[in-house]
């Protein structure tokens, strides 16, 4: 990017930043052990989840991260029945390996969703009988 430029916020001159989320652990504190073998594939989805919407059970292979743009959502372990609940401006890291889903009150959400994979492999796998998330 050597032709790259600066383009200052208008009506500030400052430059802002805020670190929303750094931690080598999942909202239930299921620690990431380490990234997946192979050519790295970073992703980044936007999704859009109306008013009371249930994701359906699904496990991730990889670490990602949400961030809710707005609304809130509510990720629920299917083991344990635990939930963990984010609001816009927070961001979650989801479970590796493990069971879940989420789902939306009366507010729905609206989420960036970064995957930190490898060629080849899916973001999302449905539990046995279940719809894919996407």
């Amino acid at each position: 990017m050597a032709n790259a430029e600066l383009i200052p916020n208008k009506g500030s001159d400052k430059i802002e930043h805020k670190l929303v989320l750094q931690s080598g652990a999942a909202w239930n504190k299921q620690s990431y052990e380490a990234y997946p073998k192979g050519k790295p594939l970073i992703s980044v989805m936007r999704m859009s989840l109306p008013p009371d919407t249930e994701l359906p059970w699904h496990t991730h292979a990889i670490p990602n991260t949400a961030y809710v743009l707005s609304g809130q959502l509510t990720i629920e372990n299917k083991n344990t029945g635990v939930t963990y609940r984010a609001k816009a401006g927070e961001a979650i890291n989801e479970t590796v390996n493990s069971a879940h889903r989420g789902y939306t009150s009366e507010l729905g959400a609206e989420l960036v969703i970064f995957y930190a994979g490898v060629e080849g492999q899916e973001l999302s796998e449905p539990l046995p009988g279940e719809k894919p998330e996407y």
